[in-house]
């Protein structure tokens, strides 16, 4: 069965909702600045991307709300946006039974902490009894489904990086084996704390802020120091084609493919030569049947690592000859929010395919040789082709490619 992207709910350091978000990356309206004072990680870090204050009680009543971690209000505001994009309503569009729910993030870090250092300065009477459903990494899925009377198929995704483009694959299968007819899939994450901050800082994984913050992410361009850590949910509504059509409903692009793989070589640097990543991306050409000469547009995973860019361009070298394809990497704008990125970049290149523009990658000022691509710099592209790839890489060595197939008539 066809797989159609049918909602999006997007909270992300750029906007929140479609427009916001597309607006922004077409503009170059960064979402990266310095956390201000008093911001749990102003010591941590100098740059971030940074979403608004929220009451977790305005999401969820009763004494729970004071334990809440951010992932899982994020998740749920991200959910509901997406569902009431897709305008959908359980037990009235689509049966509770026959909708599922899979979300990815590393879990309620930020909550983990907080509990331990209660306990280490007040003993065990400071630790909450909500403490598990706060850290537990299926809670923003369960949160969604208890939220929406969902249930069907429900899951967490734990592959880092590629978490929430994995979830977005889980739910392509489930589609495809008849096993669901619609289901929310994305990621949520919330790593804006400081012993998470600081375990990227000591790695050396993080970009400098410089002069200006705004452009601190500078993926493929020589002077990259590292990746922008940034909070933030995206969320999809994936409908079978038939379901969709018989409900009247239009699309923003469809899911014609996936691809996953493992590059089996180190906890957290890719294999330089990119041959996971490469074999990744055939298998999403593979699975939809789809040669790489149609494919028009690459989202590309695109951090600002030295290495991770090196690595990506040498793959995509591999399957798509030199300057084959146009590249960008939106997280210029909007940093990396690790699990979350691989959706929230899934539904920029639905939103790009539909609307015929493909935003580049800013501040990309002295592209790295050891980057060759067809970059897309400086301004949005005009273009209209019929497929574009996005590509997720995780630690681990976790690889996920999605292939999307422009809708016949595209929401936009």
């Amino acid at each position: 069965m066809t797989a159609l992207i049918t909602g999006m709910g997007l909270f992300t350091p750029v906007g929140r909702g479609v427009e916001e978000t597309f607006d922004a990356l077409t503009t170059g309206r960064s979402g990266l600045t310095r956390p201000p004072d008093g911001h749990p990680v102003r010591a941590s870090l100098d740059v971030a991307g940074l979403l608004p204050d929220i009451d977790p009680r305005s999401v969820v009543s009763g004494p729970e709300s004071r334990v809440l971690d951010r992932i899982v209000v994020l998740a749920l505001l991200a959910a509901a946006d997406a569902l009431a994009d897709a305008g959908i309503e359980v037990g009235r569009d689509v049966d509770p039974g026959r909708i599922g729910v899979i979300v990815g993030g590393v879990g309620g870090m930020a909550t983990l902490e907080t509990q331990v250092l209660a306990r280490a300065a007040r003993g065990r009477a400071a630790v909450s009894p909500y403490l598990l459903t706060g850290i537990l990494p299926n809670m923003p899925a369960a949160r969604i489904a208890i939220a929406h009377g969902i249930r069907g198929y429900s899951s967490s995704v734990g592959t880092a990086c590629a978490s929430g483009a994995q979830a977005v694959a889980d739910a392509v299968r489930l589609i495809r084996a008849g096993e669901a007819d619609v289901v929310v899939c994305g990621a949520s994450e919330a790593p804006l704390f400081p012993t998470f901050a600081d375990t990227f800082g000591n790695a050396r994984a993080l970009a400098r802020a410089g002069d200006d913050p705004s452009r601190a992410s500078r993926p493929f361009d020589t002077s990259r120091s590292g990746f922008v850590l940034s909070e933030g949910a995206a969320l999809l509504v994936l409908e079978s084609a038939e379901h969709a059509a018989a409900r009247g409903a239009t699309a923003y692009a469809e899911v014609a493919g996936y691809g996953a793989t493992t590059d089996a070589y180190h906890p957290t640097a890719p294999r330089p030569d990119g041959a996971g990543a490469a074999a990744c991306i055939r298998g999403a050409l593979r699975s939809s049947g789809v040669p790489a000469a149609a494919v028009g547009y690459v989202n590309a995973h695109g951090t600002g690592t030295k290495l991770g860019d090196i690595a990506e361009t040498t793959a995509l070298a591999d399957v798509f000859g030199d300057g084959g394809v146009p590249v960008s990497s939106t997280k210029a704008l909007t940093g990396h929010l690790l699990g979350a990125s691989g959706v929230l970049e899934a539904a920029v290149t639905a939103l790009a395919l539909g609307r015929g523009l493909l935003p580049p990658t800013y501040h990309l000022d002295d592209p790295d040789p050891a980057c060759p691509a067809d970059h897309i710099r400086g301004a949005p592209r005009k273009a209209d082709p019929e497929y574009a790839l996005t590509n997720s890489f995780g630690f681990g060595g976790q690889n996920v490619s999605l292939l999307l197939a422009r809708a016949a008539e595209p929401r936009r």
